[in-house]
């Protein structure tokens, strides 16, 4: 999503040299750069305007450091600010409370708040929650039904509610309902609107005094650019907001609601929607964000991603395979597809690193089309054919590229790539890592 704002602000760094000290002068081009990337990424002007006089005071006389170039310096004043435009550190949600704790979801039609309440209620009911979610949006057909399903696929209750109902009754009778059963968390999802009327900020609000909620989060469809803006103004004017999730941040938007409607609301950034998927809501980190803006990647979410993804047990498994330098198999190399595209696949690890190795990885060619197909091809192998693999010969090649629905010629292309990843896991176990590094080129499934 941000990749046009990532190349305005590299170009950043490029066109500051050999200045020992950070003056109005030297980085006047750079701060007009720094402008221009961020109206282009549709960013509102007002935030514009007073974020670029912020860099500008905190940048002027900032000293550059012996190891740093000035556009270095630069980009780390930058980073600060944009970590703190979107609102600091990462705040948790506020559930000290007596039970249930009430989170009211607001935000126009379209903005993913029925799907953002699911996603929520998965991630508190995998903090040990017990979580009660209702629909009081009696307007959109089948919202109710949506809500529903989505409470079914995440394993959290539901209380029913229909069309025919006023929505500040079903959500006062649902309070009553979670604090009977002993629920921890009810999560309201209401209604919303093609746009801001007088009639919804009505309903929203009387919805906000009959539940008292302890969060009230604002969900803001992230491809809405200046429009956020607005509807962000006349949401905290009726609503004491607590806080913002962004949805569709893995979208082709230029990004500019993720930047601007934490400004205008006063209320943190705390989720963000990174896919369409039930497990695709992620803690919002300012900081992270803004590293990965800059084209400093964000490692450490990859590290988080596969902490949580990947099988320990397989790991260890596949690391005494290593170390042994014996063992690796075609199943052992499925696996490894596997957990990488539970890890959200290529197009979601490359996206987290740095601008030099995402580079690397474009040049590289990912094709996560490939990735699916080697799977397909490792699948239609019998067991003794993913344990020696020199077992497949001409007729075997064949059958396993009719059973995968492939050329012969792929079949070729999956075993040459095996074969690589074998010759590195032997590097491996004999410390060889720098010959490793130097070999890794097509070894990665899915990169050529």
């Amino acid at each position: 999503m941000f990749d046009n704002l990532s190349a305005r602000l590299a170009r950043v760094v490029k066109s500051l040299r050999g200045e020992a000290r950070l003056t109005e002068a030297n980085i006047a081009d750079a701060l007009r750069e720094v402008r221009l990337a961020l109206l282009e990424a549709d960013v509102a002007l007002p935030v514009v305007r007073d974020f670029v006089a912020r860099i500008r005071e905190k940048a002027i006389g900032e000293e550059v450091a012996g190891s740093l170039t000035p556009g270095q310096a630069l980009i780390g004043v930058v980073h600060r600010e944009l970590a703190h435009l979107m609102g600091e550190a990462a705040a948790p949600l506020d559930l000290a409370t007596r039970p249930p704790a009430v989170i009211l979801l607001a935000g126009l039609q379209g903005a993913g708040k029925t799907t953002t309440a699911a996603k929520l209620a998965r991630l508190l009911r995998e903090q040990k929650k017990k979580v009660l979610v209702t629909s009081a949006d009696v307007y959109r057909p089948a919202a109710i039904e949506q809500l529903a399903a989505l409470a079914k696929q995440v394993g959290v209750d539901l209380f029913p509610s229909s069309g025919s109902e006023r929505p500040v009754d079903i959500a006062t009778r649902a309070v009553d309902w979670a604090r009977t059963h002993y629920h921890d968390v009810l999560i309201v999802d209401t209604a919303g609107r093609l746009a801001v009327d007088e009639a919804m900020m009505k309903e929203i609000a009387g919805l906000h005094a009959a539940v008292s909620p302890v969060e009230t989060l604002f969900v803001v469809d992230a491809m809405q650019g200046q429009d956020a803006v607005n509807t962000a103004k006349a949401f905290r004017e009726v609503l004491p907001l607590t806080g913002v999730v962004v949805t569709k941040l893995d979208g082709d938007a230029r990004g500019g609601a993720a930047l601007s409607v934490c400004s205008v609301t006063g209320a943190p950034i705390k989720f963000a929607g990174v896919s369409e998927k039930i497990d695709g809501l992620e803690v919002f980190h300012p900081e992270r964000m803004a590293s990965r803006i800059l084209g400093m990647g964000d490692v450490l979410s990859l590290v988080e991603q596969a902490q949580k993804t990947v099988d320990a047990e397989e790991a260890k498994k596949l690391a005494r395979k290593v170390q042994s330098g014996k063992g690796f198999d075609l199943e052992d190399y499925r696996a490894q597809i596997g957990q990488m595209r539970k890890m959200g696949g290529l197009a979601g690890l490359v996206d987290k690193l740095p601008a030099e190795l995402k580079a690397a990885a474009a040049n590289a060619k990912v094709d996560e089309r490939r990735v699916g197909r080697l799977e397909g091809i490792i699948c239609s192998m019998t067991p003794a054919e993913r344990a020696k693999p020199e077992l497949i010969k001409a007729s075997r090649k064949r059958r396993i590229a009719a059973g995968a629905g492939v050329s012969v010629q792929e079949v070729n292309q999956l075993l040459n790539q095996f074969e690589q990843t074998q010759k590195m896991m032997k590097m491996m176990a004999k410390g060889g890592l720098a010959k490793m590094m130097r070999g890794m080129k097509g070894v990665l499934p899915g990169m050529r």
